[in-house]
């Protein structure tokens, strides 16, 4: 792997570095702010000017709205992106559901679902995790069985993030419920518009709305959309689940959280000395410099392994481990080096930094669950990576 990057892709940093300081507003923070917004409407706005300039899906085949640019470009963007806490992006339609559908679906699929993020018109959601099927997903109980020409899909999904924005949801479901339970599970696409499909809110620990609980009650999805094979789709969920899991958002994010707080102990005093001279303070955030560069460096050797078509499995659940114990450990640093008044909500005007450590100590709670929990991703790591015994 090469460690640095080439001239055009450095350009391209500075270039996306430009845009993001035209297009956010003055003294963006990022979109979880003292008012509670989602700034639904900006990223909508960012996300059409994004495809205007083909950076949305840059490294896809040209056949489908992408500009096929390098892996380690898209890598930038998404660097870049996570960075500067800029809304836009739809990661369950460009980084999961898009690189699926090349690997398993029929040219008709990509042709009528993937143009569609390239220009920024729709946005997707998964379906996967359900109220009894968490960890052990493929005991998921949502069932879909054939009439005609379409599938009848009932069940319920949890914990669907974007499900009350999202045009479209993918969905495993159990086709064939006296298959082991690997087995007889089916991957399809649904329009959310869809007679029988119903979204609730679910408001998390932090007071957001971004998950959801979706409810199929006798929805009719068509058989053309079924990717991959009938009683087949537990190895497209997988897929799925390897471009979810790896990404360099974990690192980004936590580099700017931690310039954050090293910039908060330079400019405060505990008991009359700065905290940047506690030697404590300054060997944690040391510490968590070393982490955030691990993270990276696992996030672009991931990438470049894409470039070079080897599938990243082990390497994508050792950046999502890592990835999101990391961000952990940033939020409880932080909850630590602000003290009492860390603890302050956003909104009220005594909480330092607007209140962003105490939003990220309660959203990086679930971090290490969502997309398979650590123990899952050690699994992995152990089994496919080590080669050790299963049990």
């Amino acid at each position: 792997m090469e460690f640095n990057f080439s001239p055009d892709e450095e350009a391209f940093r500075q270039e996306l570095r430009s845009f993001l300081k035209r297009e956010l507003p003055e003294n963006w923070v990022g979109p979880t702010d003292e008012d509670g917004d989602d700034h639904w409407d900006l990223t909508l706005k960012m996300r059409k000017k994004l495809a205007d300039k083909g950076w949305l899906t840059m490294a896809w085949p040209e056949e489908y709205g992408g500009g096929g640019a390098s892996h380690m470009m898209q890598v930038i963007f998404a660097e870049e992106m996570a960075y500067h806490r800029a809304p836009g992006r739809d990661v369950f339609a460009t980084r999961m559901m898009a690189p699926t559908l090349m690997i398993h679906g029929t040219e008709e699929q990509k042709r009528e679902h993937l143009p569609p993020v390239a220009r920024g018109e729709v946005q997707w959601c998964q379906g996967y995790s359900e109220p009894e099927s968490g960890s052990d997903l493929a005991s998921l109980q949502t069932r879909a069985i054939e009439d005609g020409d379409d599938f009848v899909v009932n069940g319920t999904k949890v914990w669907t993030s974007a499900a009350h924005r999202a045009d479209h949801i993918m969905v495993l479901t159990r086709t064939d419920p006296d298959a082991p339970k690997h087995r007889g599970i089916s991957f399809l696409l649904a329009d959310m518009n869809t007679p029988g499909l119903e979204v609730r809110p679910i408001i998390n620990m932090a007071n957001q709305h971004s998950f959801n609980m979706v409810t199929f009650d006798n929805v009719r999805v068509p058989q053309r959309n079924l990717v991959g094979e009938k009683n087949r789709g537990w190895y497209v969920g997988a897929t799925l689940l390897d471009f979810e899991r790896s990404g360099v958002d974990y690192s980004a994010g936590s580099q700017r959280t931690l310039e954050e707080l090293v910039q908060f102990a330079k400019e405060n005093t505990r008991d009359g000395r700065p905290l940047a001279e506690d030697p404590l303070v300054r060997r944690r955030l040391a510490d968590l410099a070393i982490e955030v560069e691990v993270s990276r460096l696992i996030s672009y050797n991931t990438a470049w392994m894409q470039s070079q078509d080897l599938v990243p499995n082990k390497e994508a659940s050792m950046g999502k481990v890592f990835g999101t114990e990391l961000q952990q450990h940033v939020a409880a640093a932080g909850m630590s080096l602000l003290g009492l008044y860390g603890q302050l909500e956003p909104g009220s005007k005594y909480a330092p930094l607007k209140g962003r450590i105490e939003r990220g100590y309660l959203t990086s709670v679930s971090a290490t669950i969502a997309a398979g929990t650590s123990e899952i991703q050690r699994n992995i790591i152990a089994t496919r990576g080590l080669g050790l015994p299963r049990g």
